[in-house]
């Protein structure tokens, strides 16, 4: 077992390992449990999984886990509106690559980037409605979003599951650096996203936030009071919640949680 620091701040269970691979492994293996139970109990599991950098980690020590994957339907949380799945950074193809091609899902639903986007996104959320979440695996962005719902758009009482997003220039500066579009002109102005609702409404939720460049979006989690200003403090009302960091994203918490 990793060395592990844990806390809880506010209903948030936040734990910090010793490095990135072994938060990934943690993530992984509370994941594997939860679908395992899920299968059990049900006979099914229904999971949504993050796309992205920060979520390779994750994703890559998932794949390796013990999990009945022919009886799990995966969802993703976002696609841009007007993409094609084969572009490079298209979130379908980044689904399809590291985790469909690799374990062979029973089902995979995919959000399409193509289309008329308000259909798509009420199509998709009658697939999500379709029956429980039983775990969401996401992430925190730079400027706090959790999906594309964006600070001071984010809405916690949303009605909708899924809706079209206008992506803030941080959003989109944050792509750039990641590598996914060679300039700020090359990124979609819009996405279809999953709302805050529908994020958290599974029954376990696992946030896995990496890297130094998290550790602004983390501490103003974790500081700033809950409000859309921050979307990711709505994290701390969340009791089935868990947040994976490492020393680096958790660099500013000081005496919140000790890395």
């Amino acid at each position: 077992m990793p060395n592990i620091t844990a806390a809880t701040v506010d209903e948030l269970t936040v734990e910090v390992l010793a490095d990135e691979a072994a938060m990934g492994a943690r993530a992984a293996s509370d994941a594997a449990r939860a679908i395992r139970e899920a299968v059990a109990e049900r006979g099914e599991a229904r999971v949504v999984i993050a796309t992205g950098n920060s979520q390779y980690a994750f994703t890559d020590a998932l794949v390796t886990q013990d999990v009945p994957w022919d009886r799990v339907t995966v969802f993703h949380m976002d696609e841009y509106v007007g993409i094609d799945d084969d572009h490079p950074a298209s979130f379908q193809r980044w689904i399809r690559e590291r985790i469909a091609e690799r374990v062979n899902p029973r089902r995979v639903e995919y959000i399409g980037g193509h289309g008329d986007p308000e259909q798509e996104a009420a199509r998709y959320e009658a697939a999500l409605r379709e029956a429980p979440l039983d775990l969401v695996c996401m992430g925190i962005g730079e400027n706090g979003h959790l999906a594309f719902n964006e600070p001071y758009e984010a809405d916690f009482d949303d009605d909708r599951w899924a809706r079209i997003i206008a992506l803030t220039e941080a959003s989109q500066r944050q792509q750039v650096g990641e590598g996914h579009f060679p300039d700020l002109a090359s990124v979609p102005s819009s996405a279809i996203s999953l709302t805050i609702p529908a994020l958290l409404s599974a029954r376990r939720v696992q946030v896995c936030a990496p890297e130094d460049r998290k550790a602004e979006a983390v501490r103003a989690a974790f500081t700033q009071p809950v409000s859309s200003a921050c979307p990711a403090t709505i994290l701390r009302r969340t009791p089935h919640a868990v947040l994976y960091l490492e020393p680096r994203s958790a660099r500013l918490l000081g005496d919140v949680v000790s890395a």
